[in-house]
Formats: C-alpha cells, sequence, structure tokens
C-alpha cells in the first residue's frame, strides 16, 4: 500500500508583536490559507499588554472603564473570536494556528487537549472543565484558569486560537472579569512550578503537541518566509 501523506504545519516563531499588526498577518495568512497558497501554520508569539473583546463581552465585564485600562498602560482591542474578554501581555505565549477545520467542536478539543499535554511535559497536571472552554491547572482539581481558547472561522479557516500563562503578570486578570466569571482566577507555568525562563521551552511542546493533535508534520518556517508566501500574487487558473 503507499504510504499516507501527512500534510505540513508551517511553525512561525514571531517573537513579540502588537495586537493590531498580529490581527492584519491573521487576515493575511487566512486569505493565502483559504487560496491553498499555503498550508495550515501556526503563528506563536507575544503581545504587549492589551485586552481584547471577543463577541460576548459586556460593557460591565471592564467595570473601570476602558480609558482606566489604558492609563494604566493596557490597550484595549475588539476582536472577532468568540468569548469574553481576556488579557494579553509578555511572557504569555498566544498561538494563533491558520488552519482548515471541518468542525469546530473538535478544533476546540484539539486545541484543549495539545495545551493539557505541553503542560504535562512540563510536569503539571491540567484538565478542561465541563461546560466551559479553556484550561485548568494548579491545586483543588484545576482550581485555576492557565490557557484561554477563542477561535473565529471564515470560509472553513481558522484564525485566533489560544493563549497560555507563562511568567507574565497575573495582576490585570484582576483588573476585569475574566472570560465573563468574577470567579475565574488565573495561574501560570512559573507560578505552578516555580521555574523561570520556560518560554522557549514551552513553546516548542505546544507546537510539537499541536501538530500530533492536528496529525500535521511540523516544519519551522521564518517570518520572513511566511510573508513571502503570503504575499505572492495569484496564479490565474
Amino acid at each position: 500500500m503507499p504510504a499516507t501523506t501527512v500534510s505540513e504545519l508551517w511553525v512561525v516563531s514571531l517573537g513579540q508583536v502588537s495586537y493590531g499588526d498580529a490581527e492584519l498577518l491573521q487576515e493575511r495568512a487566512r486569505a493565502a490559507r483559504q487560496a491553498e497558497a499555503i498550508p495550515d501554520c501556526l503563528l506563536l508569539l507575544e503581545h504587549p499588554p492589551v485586552y481584547t473583546k471577543g463577541r460576548r463581552t459586556e460593557p460591565s465585564d471592564l467595570p473601570m472603564g476602558e480609558q482606566w485600562y489604558r492609563m494604566q498602560g493596557v490597550d484595549v482591542r475588539d476582536a472577532d473570536r468568540g468569548g469574553q474578554v481576556t488579557y494579553h501581555g509578555p511572557g504569555q505565549l498566544v498561538g494563533y494556528p491558520i488552519v482548515r477545520v471541518a468542525s469546530v467542536h473538535d478544533y476546540v478539543h484539539v486545541l484543549e487537549a495539545a495545551i493539557i499535554a505541553a503542560l504535562a511535559d512540563e510536569g503539571i497536571a491540567a484538565e478542561v472543565r465541563e461546560g466551559l472552554t479553556g484550561v485548568w491547572a494548579g491545586a483543588a482539581g484545576g482550581s485555576a484558569k492557565i490557557g484561554s481558547i477563542g477561535v473565529h472561522i471564515s470560509r472553513g479557516v481558522a484564525t485566533h486560537g489560544f493563549a497560555v500563562n507563562v511568567d507574565n503578570d497575573l495582576q490585570p486578570f484582576e483588573w476585569i472579569v475574566t472570560c465573563g466569571s468574577g470567579d475565574v482566577r488565573m495561574t501560570s507555568l512559573l507560578k505552578e512550578t516555580g521555574r523561570t525562563g520556560a518560554m522557549p521551552c514551552f513553546r516548542r511542546r505546544v507546537a510539537w503537541r499541536l501538530a500530533q493533535g492536528l496529525d500535521r508534520r511540523q516544519r519551522l518556517v521564518s517570518a520572513a518566509r511566511l510573508r513571502a508566501a503570503i504575499e505572492r500574487p495569484a496564479v490565474p487558473a
């Protein structure tokens, strides 16, 4: 029998990128993926401090008022993903998979499973909660949220994705109604393990585990290579 062909997952590490620039890059990568100009890809990055408001965000989720948050040095941006308000900042790993999706439910499960497996590789037991999206870890059977997920699907291709707290400041989560619930408390790899400098290794673990979950062969690609591919003019049929 012929060998089964495994598609690639391009993994692109971008460093720190503003939320606006990351949105534009996602949109262009999504258009290229829809046109079959690139394979599935995973953008890994960190954001400067920013609150992003998903489609179900209520004004009461930002009780201090948007101007107050900006005065604290945290931007506030709308996002076309699902979910409510969350925080991104340096030291948090953000992953934007630009991938073809057949079932949103199954895809979210793949993201959760990949995060849980990568955390297990770090010695952290994590879990999902019935009826909720995201990943929990810590004492008392997973008492604090460590990973958030929110996606958007357009013409069969996903944007947005996940964020995992590695060694970021958790205080900004306390200033909002995180993920629509005042009961949510956040944790991080640093808080759970006491280890610093985990980002490079954890970034690799997440990419590897997500490639496994999507049944893709991981290929490390530079930002320049990705941009060249998505900027290439389409060839007429």
